[in-house]
């Protein structure tokens, strides 16, 4: 199993960080990328990508961290993107939710299309954030091409706008809130996503999943993310399973 998007690098699970990949090994999770939101987060996700095996690093600008940033601040994310371990930009993207000034939403388009030139002048693919911002970045991406793919993360859009987002060859990552009894939308997304487009990931400290919800989440939990996948797919899980592996291999560039 793996989780294809987590925050080991988050100050909740840091300094623990032995004892939860130490649970994740047992449980049978062998892969992981850890994922930065600024530049200081992506530092640390690249040396926690040293400390374990089968780790991997992305690093990016999320669009809630954009305040200071300028052309310096990229620089430095292309300096850690040449690491041997870094496998993608993110988190990067689009989010709506928490600011709805039209200027912040311009800055946020502004940085996100400059990390996806970046990511393609680097040949890596990207992980992507957007919350409440569909349409835009539907129309990002048809504009402003990841030339070597992409996963939207914790895939929170409807349905429709992923069979749309799939059309452009994205890949979706799912996480906790697929196990939440009343969450219908995103079981509904799990059903219509294409098998081999789907990406597990925990997204912890955040997002945990039943039956652990309302406790800090970890990657050990991808165990109730995949079995709640194969039930909903109507698959066995080791098909779920291997087909996920294929997917992050053929995303990420990485052979398991």
């Amino acid at each position: 199993m793996l989780d294809s998007h987590f925050h080991l690098n988050d100050d909740t699970l840091y300094p623990i960080r032995q004892e939860v990949m130490e649970r994740a090994f047992q449980c049978g999770v062998n892969l992981f990328l850890v994922v930065g939101w600024d530049v200081a987060s992506s530092k640390k996700a690249v040396e926690i990508a040293h400390e374990f095996p089968h780790t991997y690093a992305a690093v990016g600008i999320h669009p809630e961290n954009l305040e200071g940033v300028n052309e310096d601040s990229l620089k430095e994310i292309e300096t850690l993107a040449h690491d041997p371990k870094v496998i993608a930009i993110g988190e990067v993207g689009l989010d709506y939710h928490w600011f709805h000034d039209p200027k912040k939403h311009e800055n946020q388009k502004t940085w996100f299309k400059k990390q996806i030139d970046l990511a393609n002048k680097l040949n890596l693919p990207l992980t992507i954030h957007g919350r409440d911002a569909s349409e835009d970045l539907l129309k990002i991406l048809s504009e402003t091409t990841p030339k070597f793919g992409a996963v939207l993360h914790c895939y929170s859009g409807s349905p429709e706008m992923l069979e749309r987002f799939a059309q452009l060859g994205l890949y979706f990552g799912f996480d906790g809130p697929i196990t939440y009894k009343n969450a219908i939308t995103p079981k509904e997304s799990v059903i219509r996503c294409p098998l081999d487009r789907l990406l597990t990931e925990t997204d912890s400290p955040y997002l945990s999943p039943t039956p652990y919800r309302g406790k800090t989440n970890e990657p050990a939990h991808i165990v109730e993310i995949q079995k709640q996948i194969a039930f909903l797919k109507g698959m066995p899980e080791d098909v779920v399973e291997k087909q996920v592996l294929n997917n992050f291999e053929k995303l990420f560039h990485v052979k398991q």
